[in-house]
């Protein structure tokens, strides 16, 4: 199968979402989400890509202090369809991390790359 991907390409994408100026708005998270879009939050809830942009465009620069990431891995599903993972590290204002491992599965919509699923799934830290 010819991979249509370029996985630093993607990873990129996935990056912009971790910057507070993307994430604050929400004509930018609109063009990196697909329509259908769901996102599994730690929590275990469920969010659809209104609630996501909603709720990015309203979450302040002091609910996230920094956001590190690291072994990121892509696999190809389909021409058009990867699977990217890594592991992430989220720090608050008061310093405590938030460990997760990360799942994104990006398509190529209309020429264009955009999420259609995303899933952070809690770890003990980022050595696990």
């Amino acid at each position: 199968m010819a991979l249509r991907h370029n996985p630093d390409l993607i990873r990129s994408f996935e990056e912009e979402l971790f910057k507070q100026s993307i994430r604050g708005s929400p004509e930018a998270v609109d063009k990196l989400l697909a329509d259908g879009f769901v996102e599994l939050f730690r929590s275990g809830r469920v969010y659809d890509k209104e609630e996501v942009i909603r709720g990015l465009a309203t979450e302040g620069t002091g609910t996230m202090r920094t956001l590190t990431a690291r072994d990121f891995d892509i696999k190809s599903l389909a021409d058009d369809v990867v699977l990217l993972t890594y592991r992430s590290l989220r720090k608050g204002e008061n310093g405590k991390g938030l460990h997760s491992l990360r799942s994104s599965i990006w398509k190529l919509i209309d020429g264009r790359w955009q999420m259609v699923f995303h899933q952070g799934t809690p770890t003990a830290s980022l050595a696990q």
